[in-house]
Parts: C-alpha cells; structure tokens; sequence
C-alpha cells in the first residue's frame, strides 16, 4: 500500500525538520497532482513560523502548526478564502501579548482564515474586581505551538492528512491537549478540521471553544449575503441591535464603523449536520462551512465593516458557547466541564465554491434544513444569549 508518513516535528524526541518537499514521486500509487512543502519563515513578526502548505490539485491551503495549528489562508482557483488583516503575519506568539493589560493583545496576531479561540476561555475580556485581567479575549490556544506534528500522503486513496498535538496546560490551572487532524484529498473543493480535546489533568476542566473562520474579499463585497438555516437571530447589542434589517447581507466599507455581531441558533437534520453559506453579490464565488450542532450548538456572526486597510472582514463562528465573558457563558450553562482523560471532538468543514452552479447547489442545501421555517429574528438582544 502507497501510503507514507514523516514526522516533521517532535519534541520529546528532538526531531525538527526545517524544510521538506512532497508530491507524487515520495509516495507511490495512483494518485497525481498534488504536492506537500513545510518550511520556516524568516524575517519580521513571522521570524520562526512553521508553515505547511498543501496543494491537493484544485484546493491549496496553509497550515500554521506554530500558530495552535490555523489555518493561514485557502483558495480555490480564483476563489480566495481568508481577509486582509492589518496584521501582516502569519505572526510568531513570541510577539503577541495575551498578557496586555487591555486584554486585546490576542489582536496583534490575528491574521487566519480559521482560527480557535479557547480552550480554558474564548470570550471578551474579563477582569477580576480590582481591574486586573483574568480572561483575555479569545483565550490562548492560537497562540502555543504543537509540539509534534505529522504528515501523512496515501499514494492510493489521494488523502493528505497533517496532525498536530498542542497542550494548553499549566501549573495550578486547566490542562487541556488538542490533537488537531487536517484532511483533503487529490480533487477535492475543500478541507476538513477535526479536533479531539482531551482534559490531560486528574481534576475536571473547562472548556470554551469557538471556529473563528474569516473571509474578506472577494467573496465579500457590497450585496454579499449569508445564507444561514437560522431558527432564531438575536443581536449581540445596540449596534447589532440597529442592524437587524440588513443581518444577513453586507455593505460597503464604512471607516470608523463599530463592529456588528449576531448570536443564532442554526436548524440542523436528524442527525445535527447543519450547513452556513457565505456567497458573493454576484452568486458566482462562495464558501460552506459544514459541522454538527451535537458538537458545536452555537453560531455567531461577525461583521467588520470598516475599509480593507482596517480589516474588511466577515466572521463565520461555530462554538460550543457564544463569545461573551467567560462568567455570563458559565452562569447561562454553556461552559463545558470535562472529567479527568474525558475527550470531546469537534468537526469542520470548509468547502469553496467556483461557479454559479455550485453556489446554488449549497443555497438548495441550506434550503433543505430550513425546510421552510421562518427565522425568529429578534429586534433587541436576548438576554440569556448576551452580556451587554
């Protein structure tokens, strides 16, 4: 059987490997057109970044094992999947601050198409009562590198597979170890993220976990709509809360405008596979993200409608809670609580979409779980869903 694997990366066993070239000729079987390549980034805010890049022969996109195992950017063909961050990374966590005393360092690295925000916090901010920080925004997990990373190409079947193991973990506190799968196989449209976290402690952990999954143009652009099977649609607050009109579709690139956030709750099938859709105006170029509701229960939708030098840029969020500070999550019941060795896994699809056809083909499907269900759009928050 062609099927191969190299580690590229193992502390425990002191190996490393700095730069590697894959395709074909590495592996055997019957599978052509695709290549595999890691290297290291040199220079800037990037200096030390692992990156590997995958080419499965239509689909290529960019795994970050230095950053919590993101995924840097996508494209399919001319269908470019992720945003311009005013952030030029992919950036080293050696040069974010999650200890800033705002609580918003998390944002000097924030440059992925998809990016978890957890594990032991994934909310806003929040500070204990004498002002200091307890919970920086988004928590820490995008921040702390694997420390052993896999590759593996079999040559017959055409699947590419890159596993990274990252622990969260400290003394006195949550230690949480995420064993993160990438898959695509030669042909396919898209990728999937498969996520085992696992409490590694011999006392019970927490757990708050968020997709962060961003796009910006092309596939965002003036008249660009989301197409949500949504039950029920509540703004976040009095921004959100102005914006419930246009909820599902977006404008132009407004400077100075404050962010819009949405918190809904997705119909799924029998099963709790349920499907997001992010189109273009013109419906020729989009974007699925495909997951289960038994995994991940709650959807938030970002809107960050300033100019594209200040990060124009859309947010696709399934979570197992919504992004508020981490005491209103726990009081409301959705902050996870894992046993000692009790693990949980979490799956993503992310699958582009190149033409028209293909876009209604997912606007069908999106149809098919609203099943004729009217939204539930709320015109002012839900206060068991937001803290403000």
């Amino acid at each position: 059987m062609a099927k191969k694997t190299w580690t590229l990366t193992d502390l425990e066993q002191g190996v490393y490997i700095e730069q590697i070239a894959l395709g074909p000729e590495n592996v055997g079987g019957t599978a052509t057109g695709y290549s595999v390549s890691k290297r290291t980034l040199r220079g800037g805010l990037s200096d030390g970044v692992d990156v590997i890049e995958v080419n499965n022969g239509v689909f290529r996109f960019v795994v970050i094992p230095t950053r919590g195992m993101g995924i840097w950017k996508a494209s399919l063909g001319q269908v470019r999947l992720g945003w311009n961050s005013p952030v030029k990374g992919p950036v080293h966590p050696a040069f974010v601050h999650l200890d800033e005393p705002s609580g918003i360092g998390w944002l000097d690295g924030f440059d992925e198409m998809l990016v978890r925000c957890g594990l032991e916090s994934n909310g806003a901010p929040e500070f204990s009562d004498d002002g200091t920080l307890r919970y920086g925004l988004h928590g820490k997990i995008a921040n702390i590198p694997a420390h052993k990373v896999e590759l593996t190409i079999d040559g017959d079947s055409g699947e590419i597979t890159v596993v990274g193991v990252v622990d969260e973990a400290r003394l006195f506190g949550n230690k949480s170890r995420m064993v993160s799968t990438v898959t695509t196989q030669v042909g396919r449209p898209g990728m999937t993220v498969s996520d085992q976290i696992t409490n590694i402690s011999a006392e019970e952990s927490e757990l708050e976990l968020l997709y962060h999954v961003n796009f910006g143009p092309p596939l965002l652009n003036p008249g660009s709509k989301v197409v949500l099977p949504a039950a029920m649609v509540a703004p976040r607050d009095a921004v959100a809360a102005e914006n419930v009109p246009e909820w599902d579709t977006y404008g132009k690139e407004t400077p100075g405008s404050a962010e819009v956030v949405f918190f809904l709750d997705l119909l799924a099938d029998a099963e709790g596979r349920t499907q997001t859709l992010l189109r273009n105006a013109a419906g020729d170029q989009g974007v699925s993200l495909k997951f289960n509701k038994n995994q991940l229960p709650h959807f938030t939708l970002w809107k960050n409608r300033q100019a594209q030098p200040d990060g124009y840029v859309t947010g696709l969020e399934p979570g197992i809670n919504f992004p508020n500070v981490k005491s209103f999550e726990k009081h409301n019941g959705r902050v996870a609580m894992l046993a000692p060795g009790e693990s949980r896994t979490f799956d993503v699809t992310i699958e582009a979409y190149p033409d028209a056809n293909s876009v209604k083909a997912a606007e069908q499907a999106v149809a098919k779980l609203q099943q004729g269900n009217v939204p539930k759009v709320r015109e002012q928050p839900n206060p068991e869903w937001s803290a403000e």
